[in-house]
């Protein structure tokens, strides 16, 4: 456990409101189990390691009281590691809130839940649950150093392509047809944590009231709505080791990844 001083106006949304269909387990994805603990869990811990933060805020599914009592697991299993740990911040609290129907919702929530003078904020998904403390620590470095947001990544490694529906005759050869191929060497697959100055990232979801039902839709992360304001989103390094479990392929990948030779130091990578 990192037992350095945490950034004093910085805290860590964690989303964890998602339904987890696509795992087939018939439970919230947070609450699905990974090497025999939750995910949610898994994740709370990496945010701890990573020592950049006042306040863990976890947005949880309204009324799930088997997440919420994750949450008190992790509350009191920080307490046994800081117990005789000098300074009144030896460990971040951690509070929850409930989350709405989108992610967008459960991130508004959590911002209403931040502690009185919090600066800086990092938005994480539970689901990116082995994503390395280094990965926190160099978000946390760029918001530091003067960027209003700024987003890990790492460059995708397949050819992407643009792709229509095809039309007349041609729709019995192949449902779609391709229409461009993007430059790979400009790509970026983008992960979690997200980080942000709290004033830019309340104006962006303000702004966001506004949007039609098509705009809204498109919106995949938070980074979008901070570009809808026109404000630069920096890019630092993000991990191979930060996947998205969402499949149960990726649950298999998560799991090799904490049985296998990393499993001792993953929060560092």
């Amino acid at each position: 456990m990192n037992t350095q001083p945490p950034t004093p106006s910085l805290a860590v949304i964690v989303v964890a409101a998602g339904s987890g269909q696509r795992l087939g387990f018939g439970i919230p994805k947070a609450a699905v189990p990974l090497s025999g603990e939750s995910i949610l869990l898994h994740a709370l811990r990496g945010v701890a390691a990573a020592g950049v933060a006042r306040q863990i805020c976890v947005a949880l599914p309204a009324g799930d009281r088997q997440l919420a009592d994750i949450c008190a697991t992790f509350v009191a299993e920080l307490a046994r590691s800081s117990a005789g740990v000098r300074g009144t911040a030896a460990h971040p609290a951690v509070t929850t809130v409930d989350g709405g129907a989108t992610r967008q919702d459960s991130v508004q929530s959590a911002l209403a839940g931040l502690l009185e003078g919090t600066e800086k904020v990092l938005v994480h998904d539970a689901a990116r649950a082995l994503t390395p403390a280094s990965v926190f620590r160099r978000v946390v470095g760029a918001l530091k150093a003067g960027a209003v947001a700024v987003i890990p990544a790492i460059p995708v490694v397949d050819t992407i392509k643009m792709v229509a529906p095809t039309e007349g005759s041609a729709a019995t050869m192949a449902p779609e047809v391709v229409t461009g191929t993007a430059v790979r060497g400009q790509l970026r697959a983008v992960q979690t944590p997200q980080g942000f100055d709290v004033d830019t990232l309340l104006r962006a979801h303000a702004t966001a009231v506004d949007f039609d039902v098509e705009t809204a839709a498109s919106i995949t992360d938070d980074a979008m709505l901070v570009e809808f304001l026109g404000l630069p989103v920096h890019v630092v390094v993000g991990s191979t080791q930060s996947l998205k479990i969402t499949t149960p392929l990726d649950l298999v990948i998560a799991e090799g990844l904490l049985e296998g030779p990393l499993g001792a130091r993953w929060s560092e990578g």
